[in-house]
């Protein structure tokens, strides 16, 4: 045990085999990012602290300028059982397993956010923090690519990594890789990550040319095996079946994927395959309620339509944005409700989409506000808990998320589920910024860190809501 002194803090650190853990004497509650005189809402702050979440979800070693002092290195043997260094990316959730197929996903989004609403962004001067958040998922899919067409899509078995409640920084559960190839290949991962990365290279394509080219290169490597080696991912890794199934196939991932290396690259192949896959699946007569990491066709009506113009696009379009406002079922309180697993996650996508269609010209005032007034649901404007859905945002918030790491009390004290699950308090640590799955249908909420239901946090839960921030900045 030692003690380093920081400018005004004071920590204590522990050295152990497996990372240099330092925690701040104080405490670290004190919000990272200040309040703005924006109001009502203070979507600028919000913002801030949505991207501060990201820091709190890394595995790894730890950059010097890590701002969540409460996080430590962590995952570092992470690929050892394969000879492979698999260590970095991010933590998905409450729990320390790194999901590949979600964290493509929230890689894409977080990149389409910035694509479309940078001006938000460099308002609260938070492009390099945004762009760092996409990269420390982009380096670690490197890693994960091994060979032509292999690629390690999970570390860490779900079940295993349930079974115990400790701090990432001391976790000793076995955490084996599982990856998709050509004799077990996984679409889903593949064409997802193929998307990531091509979405990630045209935010990096000012500002690091070199990293943009190579993300691009590998993007088309995962899409043509995608592509030419198809299989159900989570066939391939059976684990990822009990927490990231799939259920809606991977037709919409094909397309999605092809959209945005067409996008990307500005081939017109890509957009021909694109179109190859919508009638190969028979997308034509899809009709989707949902836009998350499983269900991509919201977002395929959308950026088919901005690629390429069709009419037909914008009607499949339009007909998801009213569903969205005349035929969904919503609170008592007026937040969309879509489905009970995150309803707040399935609201922030689904205002994502219907402020990207305003800035085009669909609808846009109505578009506009109905995005706004679900994102004002979450940040707090709601008559019944009168309390954002985001820890720390406001002056009443979730205060018990289910997350392991800010749930667990300073060492030397024991980390457990019998101390988490008996402790009524709040977190110790507060975790600024994560989006909790927030209110059932009827508008029923509890702040219990034992209720998942309403309490999880997940990487994909603030990825289009950090860009549905950033456009209201732009709006305001």
């Amino acid at each position: 045990s030692t003690v380093m002194v920081t400018g005004a803090l004071v920590k204590t650190c522990l050295l152990g085999a497996l990372a240099l853990l330092c925690i701040d004497a104080a405490h670290a509650d004190i919000n990272p990012c200040n309040a703005t005189d924006m109001t009502p809402i203070d979507y600028q702050q919000a913002l801030c602290m949505s991207l501060f979440f990201y820091e709190a979800q890394r595995s790894g070693y730890l950059p010097a300028n890590n701002h969540v002092s409460w996080r430590g290195d962590s995952g570092v043997d992470d690929g050892s059982d394969v000879d492979h260094d698999l260590v970095g990316g991010y933590y998905d959730a409450g729990n320390y397993v790194k999901f590949g197929f979600p964290m493509a996903f929230t890689v894409t989004m977080l990149s389409w956010g910035l694509l479309e609403f940078p001006d938000g962004y460099s308002q609260v001067d938070k492009t390099q923090i945004a762009l760092d958040t996409i990269k420390w998922a982009t380096d670690y899919f490197f890693k994960c690519h091994t060979s032509s067409y292999e690629l390690w899509g999970q570390v860490g078995n779900g079940i295993v990594d349930n079974s115990s409640w400790d701090r990432p920084e001391t976790m000793t559960m076995q955490r084996p890789a599982y990856k998709i190839d050509e004799r077990t290949p996984g679409t889903e991962l593949a064409a997802e990550t193929a998307a990531a990365l091509a979405a990630a290279s045209l935010v990096y394509m000012k500002t690091d040319n070199v990293y943009a080219t190579r993300m691009m290169d590998l993007a088309k490597v995962m899409y043509d095996f995608a592509d030419n080696y198809r299989g159900r991912y989570d066939l391939s890794i059976p684990d990822a079946q009990y927490w990231y199934p799939s259920t809606s196939g991977y037709g919409d991932e094909l397309v999605w994927a092809g959209l945005w290396l067409y996008r990307a690259t500005e081939d017109a192949s890509y957009l021909t395959r694109a179109r190859g896959h919508w009638d190969e699946f028979n997308l034509q007569s899809s009709e989707t309620h949902l836009f998350y990491w499983d269900d991509k066709m919201a977002g395929v009506y959308a950026l088919f339509w901005l690629l390429d113009g069709s009419q037909d696009y914008l009607d499949h379009l339009n007909t998801y944005l009213d569903y969205l406002k005349n035929t969904a079922l919503y609170t008592p309180e007026g937040l969309v409700f879509l489905d009970g697993s995150g309803t707040s996650r399935h609201a922030a996508n689904a205002a994502f989409i219907s402020l990207l269609a305003a800035k085009y010209g669909v609808d846009t005032s109505l578009n506009n506000q109905w995005g706004q007034d679900q994102m004002d649901q979450l940040l707090g404007a709601n008559s019944r808990h009168q309390m954002s859905f985001v820890v720390g945002f406001g002056d009443n918030y979730p205060q018990r998320p289910h997350h392991r790491s800010s749930s667990c009390p300073d060492p030397p004290e024991v980390c457990d589920y019998g101390w988490a699950y008996s402790q009524p308090g709040p977190n110790p640590h507060t975790l600024y910024g994560a989006l909790v799955s927030g209110p059932a249908l009827l508008g029923e909420y509890e702040d219990d860190r034992t209720n998942n239901k309403y309490n999880d946090v997940a990487c994909d839960f603030n990825a289009a809501f950090t860009g549905c921030l950033s456009a209201l900045i732009e709006l305001s």
